[in-house]
């Protein structure tokens, strides 16, 4: 039994609540339309519901279900049309069976083991994946890839061996002087040849090792590669999973106002991240909304104007690359831009004599304008407009998901907003570059052109750095500097490979461009980009991490901040370069939580540490014994050797017992803070207590 019962039934019940909330207002919309086939559909999904909650021991749902199925039967049986009376019934019947569901507590953590059980009806072909189960998934894939970056240094342990074997060959091969000895040396010289056979042997065993070595391991990365990405296409849903709740939205609003509309969608068939569309649908449904209240004319209006009585809102998904763009059309009034052009003089977005010689796009793209907040255009206040908030959460939203949004209308013949998001906000092609002694990455589709110029072409004065590019100066920022700025650079200078010499990026965000001066530009790759935790404090520069193929954590650079930061940079050049120089304490991150890793290390460096990690107690002894540290800190729990065990081995070590130690972990027992305090250790901090304040400052107290 999964520890969480309602784990499947959740997915299936809504499902079953989308195709029953679809085919009411199909039904509503097309009443003689094979009536006796949609109703008969309907019936079996309310029956289906109504089992399945009785099964999960929900009667609430169970009950109205079995009221929706009364309904429709009733329907069948009168072989007459659903009426509006009906119709509210079985949507306010299904809107209660969806409040049921939410209340429902929220799922653990699940396990890729458990299997979705599947309607009788589905295809064996289809399958419910969970996103909280692909989420494992890909986590599980990103550890393997770690392991593969671990394996593949073991090409760099043959070539070790290979160079030993061939030193072993030039101490064994046979000089002139040797052969002057005479017989007595004979057997000796036997002994040499023998080992001098065998030495050759082992040289070809080990190129026969290193190249069969290099080509598994290709085949192993291409696998892996492919694996990655079919989870991350499976992650994808059908973008039509909306059309129901926008639909719906439609028939009430237009209910509510006593309008006749038609809503039609297409393009439901495009795939994009889950989180995307969740995040966008409620935007979606304001934008829809506001078609039917701002937009469309009441019927006597259209009669009046000569249009069908029925008014028309469309909504077509389009894959552009790695852009997806919801377009939703309307046929009614257009945008009055004179009200628009006066609601933006009252919300003081404007003057007077600045609105009055704004053109009509321009005053259109005033309502897609970030400080557009609460721009109405509705004489009053409804339940439905007049306070301009529809627009401000669509505005939010394109902000949350670096999407944008383009408006525009024809008087009399409706108006267009087209919605573009990226197709997934965590997996992308990234241009990966090299700079300050990090590695980070650019969204490739924002990267516009690459290029290389010389100090010499760089302007600098007041008010900040340029080139001149396309005839168009252009603001220039050197990623080494503002990356050590955050604290996420190395402190070394010129590693550029020719100096004098800028590897150059230009990079395009909302209508703007930048040039980014990196060392080195590294090639394009696919990056799963996750969101720093929650403790950290990332500048807007910084869009997330990502790790590279050794499990290494890898920024990811926004691109709209990276326009920001090279436009207020202004005299800041100067002083990053003076800060550059300051030495960083190292730190050794012993851990094997690669979660864990990542957080204390994000922490560490963007306070200006130096940090490396250990994934294992005796891994952070191989490295403590090899290089010098200020400080360490230790996971308790580990395989083998425990954070007790190693702090106990530092503090006997002469050479290392001086270096103070954190321990960190979730016991927080009196008997284990004492073992912790007996060993040695400096301080003892409790995960389910952690404060990134105040690691920092144990950390400063005891290395400064």
């Amino acid at each position: 039994m999964a520890k969480d019962p309602y784990q499947y039934f959740r997915v299936e019940a809504r499902e079953l609540l989308d195709g029953l909330s679809q085919g009411v207002l199909l039904l509503e919309k097309n009443p003689t339309s094979q009536p006796s086939e949609g109703v008969a559909r309907l019936l079996r999904l309310a029956h289906t519901l109504k089992g399945a909650a009785r099964v999960v021991m929900q009667p609430k749902i169970a009950e109205r279900a079995h009221s929706v199925e009364g309904i429709l039967t009733t329907h069948r049986e009168s072989a007459l049309p659903l009426d509006k009376v009906q119709v509210s019934a079985l949507l306010l019947l299904l809107d209660e069976i969806s409040s049921h569901l939410a209340e429902i507590a929220s799922p653990a953590p699940a396990s890729l083991t458990n299997t979705a059980r599947l309607p009788a009806d589905e295809p064996l072909e289809t399958l419910r994946v969970e996103i909280q189960e692909m989420d494992s998934l890909l986590h599980t894939l990103t550890e393997a890839g770690v392991q593969l970056g671990a394996l593949r240094n073991g090409i760099g342990a043959a070539n070790r061996l290979r160079d030993l074997t061939n030193l072993l060959l030039d101490l064994l091969a046979v000089r002139p002087a040797d052969k002057r000895e005479g017989a007595a040396t004979t057997s000796g010289m036997a002994g040499i040849t023998h080992a001098r056979s065998l030495a050759e042997e082992l040289r070809s065993s080990l190129d026969h090792f290193q190249r069969n070595l290099a080509v598994d391991l290709e085949h192993l990365d291409g696998a892996f590669v492919e694996m990655r990405d079919v989870a991350h296409r499976l992650r994808l849903i059908p973008a039509q999973t909306v059309f129901a709740s926008l639909a719906r939205s439609v028939r009430d609003a237009a209910h509510t106002l006593g309008k006749r509309v038609d809503f039609d969608a297409s393009g439901g068939e495009v795939r994009l991240d889950a989180n995307v569309l969740a995040s966008l649908r409620d935007a979606l449904m304001h934008v829809v909304r506001n078609a039917v209240t701002h937009g469309l004319e009441t019927e006597a209006e259209r009669n009046a104007l000569a249009k069908p009585p029925t008014g028309q809102v469309r909504l077509e998904v389009l894959r552009r690359g790695s852009q997806v763009s919801f377009v939703c059309t309307d046929d009614g009034r257009g945008i009055d831009i004179e009200a628009v052009r006066k609601a933006a003089i009252t919300r003081g977005l404007v003057t007077a004599a600045k609105a009055k010689a704004l053109s009509s796009e321009q005053v259109i793209a005033l309502l897609g304008s970030v400080g557009a907040a609460g721009l109405s255009t509705s004489s009053e206040v409804t339940e439905l407009s007049g306070r301009g908030i529809g627009l401000d959460v669509v505005r939010a939203t394109l902000s949350q998901l670096k999407g944008n949004m383009l408006i525009r209308s024809e008087p009399g013949r409706g108006v267009r907003v087209e919605v573009q998001v990226p197709v997934s906000i965590a997996a992308m092609q990234g241009l990966v570059v090299e700079a300050g002694g990090s590695r980070v990455s650019i969204p490739l589709d924002a990267v516009q052109q690459t290029l290389r110029i010389r100090d010499t072409q760089v302007a600098r004065s007041a008010e900040g750095d340029s080139i001149l590019h396309a005839g168009k100066a252009i603001p220039f920022l050197q990623l080494d500097l503002m990356l050590r700025r955050l604290g996420s650079g190395a402190p070394a200078l010129g590693n550029r490979v020719n100096p004098g010499i800028w590897s150059t990026v230009l990079v395009q965000a909302e209508g703007r461009c930048v040039a980014i001066g990196v060392e080195r530009m590294l090639g394009a790759s696919n990056i799963v980009m996750r969101a720093l935790p929650g403790v950290v404090e990332a500048d807007a520069v910084i869009a997330g991490a990502s790790l590279d193929a050794d499990g290494t954590p890898q920024l990811v650079l926004d691109p709209a901040g990276l326009v920001a930061c090279a436009e207020r940079s202004g005299g800041e050049t100067l002083n990053a370069a003076a800060q550059a120089h300051a030495q960083r304490a190292p730190i050794l991150v012993i851990d094997d939580s690669l979660t864990t890793r990542m957080l204390e290390q994000s922490i560490l460096e963007a306070a200006g540490y130096q940090v490396e990690l250990a994934v294992s107690a005796e891994d952070g002894l191989v490295k403590a014994q090899k290089h010098p540290y200020s400080l360490f800190i230790v996971d308790v729990e580990m395989p083998g050797m425990d954070g007790f065990g190693f702090v106990a081995q530092t503090r006997a070590d002469p050479v290392l017992r001086d270096i103070p130690a954190i321990l960190v972990t979730s016991r927080d027992a009196a008997d284990d803070r004492l073992r912790g305090q007996q060993v040695g250790a400096s301080a003892y901090v409790i995960k389910g207590e952690f404060d990134q304040t105040q690691l920092l400052q144990t950390i400063r107290t005891l290395i400064g």
